[in-house]
């Protein structure tokens, strides 16, 4: 008896699909992933002899509002939280350059009016790129 063998074919493996999924999930975590801003360190630098200093300016501005209502202009903090001296101090730090962008970083627990505040002056000065900095809390989650 003869038995009809039939040429083994070869196995094929589309690779379209795995592609599709892993490009899928390459894009879902590039969109999830969350950037947060790291403490930073303090440093002291040695200090220069000479009596010129050159201020560059910034390339943008932060404003750092403490829990207790304390403002911090590119680090430097504002004697009080009056609206004019804030104002004086973005004018100063900004040089007249309203397109430079501007960050607010609020305490969770400062006051809303603060933040308000911050935002209602920079935007008198004709700051358009006005930024809110947030921090997800890892223990609420």
């Amino acid at each position: 008896m003869r038995l009809n063998l039939r040429p083994k074919s070869q196995p094929e493996v589309n690779l379209t699909s795995l592609i599709d999924v892993v490009f899928l999930l390459l894009i879902f975590f590039m969109v999830s992933t969350s950037f947060v801003k790291q403490s930073q360190i303090s440093i002291r630098l040695p200090e220069s002899d000479s009596a010129t200093v050159a201020e560059e300016p910034p390339e943008k501005i932060d404003i750092m509002i403490t829990e207790a209502g304390t403002f911090l202009v590119n680090g430097r903090e504002l004697i009080n939280n009056r609206p004019e001296t804030i104002r004086n101090a973005l004018r100063r730090v900004s040089s007249g350059n309203s397109s430079l962008p501007l960050t607010i970083s609020a305490d969770a627990n400062a006051r809303h009016q603060y933040v308000v505040t911050a935002m209602d002056v920079a935007g008198r000065l004709g700051f358009t790129q006005i930024n809110i900095a947030t921090v997800n809390d890892p223990t609420t989650e």
